[in-house]
């Protein structure tokens, strides 16, 4: 669809344009509108700010994006090349109250602590920043009177599965993952609020908590996305999280390390389909509710994963090890559990996640050779 190169990435670039040329979003409700974006450095937050501005700009929709950052250097070093195309950087700590000029129609609100060592290692200020960052921009966007808003939640919300919810799966192939707990957004389970590691999930319930009270209070059209792990191309060169450290090791033909026995299992969704995932529920969803964005079918076991990287891969001579620390907590892993996020609800919105876990990882690596 496009011509214009937006990104040196190719990977990217494809990326851009898939949710650009997307007709399952009604990009005409958007035209002359001005949406925020905050987390606009992380992962999600800049694929859906820098996809906004090649949308806007290859159907010609005059939209204006807003990025808050908390450095106005990070913001041009990644999103400096959008900056001609109606993307404009607003400096601003979510920790105190949001400062914006002009309307703002919409608001995405990505920015969280992301790494799970923070979690342990800063619980405080994980809690705090989930809190108060959203309390701030559920703030301006009753001041602004948006039109929709979008909190960027996460499956942890959901803490240790009820085993009443675990059920056969007889679609996986792999025997570790036969049963999971399959979860609809009002399965809740455990999750042990003294446990510093519940720093995350118990404020990301919060939060969710609190954008329920503004929608029913004040009438604040925000609603909430569950998000499954994401990730795809794009990611920081010192991202650390599991899938990245898989990629690294088949890429330089390094074993694969398990910290933990990888009985854990969930879902993963690539970042197109979860930035396309936001945007639906950003125009279609019912105010204060959630939705889970989340891929059923690449359900598997961390150690399934790592296997099926290694099968995939064979010419890196990459193995699986072990090396399980005594005091894995603190690491800040989550706790184990198999878990089959639904995403039933989001697909009756006419959201569907097209990527597989295979090719999650094909271009994963793809954009990863590029960055370096």
């Amino acid at each position: 669809m496009a011509e214009r190169v937006w990104s040196e990435d190719k990977i990217l670039q494809e990326d851009l344009e898939r949710i650009a040329a997307s007709e399952a979003i009604d990009w005409e409700t958007l035209r002359g509108r001005r949406i925020l974006v905050t987390g606009a450095t992380g992962l999600i937050g800049s694929l859906a700010a820098r996809a906004l501005v090649c949308a806007s700009a290859e159907r010609s929709l005059g939209l204006q994006v807003a990025a808050l950052v908390r450095s106005p250097e990070k913001g041009k070093a990644m999103l400096g090349a959008f900056l001609e195309d109606g993307l404009e950087l607003v400096v601003g700590d979510i920790l105190s109250p949001i400062a914006v000029d002009g309307p703002v129609d919409y608001i995405l609100h990505g920015a969280s602590v992301t790494t799970s060592k923070d979690f342990v290692d800063h619980p405080v200020e994980t809690i705090l920043t989930t809190l108060k960052g959203t309390e701030h921009l559920l703030d301006l966007a009753r001041q602004k009177q948006v039109k929709s808003m979008v909190y960027f939640s996460s499956m942890e919300i959901y803490g240790v599965p009820d085993p009443a919810n675990y059920t056969e799966l007889p679609f996986s192939e792999e025997s570790a993952a036969q049963t999971a707990a399959v979860l609809r957004e009002t399965d809740y389970g455990y999750i042990d609020p003294l446990q510093v590691r519940s720093s995350y999930s118990e404020g990301k319930r919060m939060a969710e908590g609190l954008c329920a009270a503004y929608a029913h209070e004040y009438q604040v059209p925000v609603k909430m996305v569950r998000l499954a792990q994401t990730f795809g191309a794009g990611i920081p060169k010192n991202e650390n999280r599991v899938f990245a450290q898989f990629a690294r090791s088949i890429m330089e033909g390094k074993d694969i390390v398990l910290h933990t026995d990888g009985s854990k299992a969930h879902c993963y969704c690539y970042t197109t389909d979860a930035v396309l995932g936001i945007l639906t529920v950003l125009l279609r969803g019912a105010d204060g509710e959630a939705y889970n964005i989340s891929n059923e079918e690449t359900y598997s076991t961390i150690c399934g994963m790592a296997q099926m990287l290694i099968e995939k891969y064979p010419q890196s001579g990459s193995r699986l090890v072990f090396d399980i620390p005594e005091d894995a907590n603190r690491y800040g892993y989550a706790p184990t559990s198999r878990m089959l996020i639904c995403s039933e609800k989001a697909r009756a919105l006419g959201w569907k996640a097209q990527v597989a876990l295979p090719e999650m990882f094909e271009r994963l690596m793809g954009s990863m050779e590029v960055s370096g």
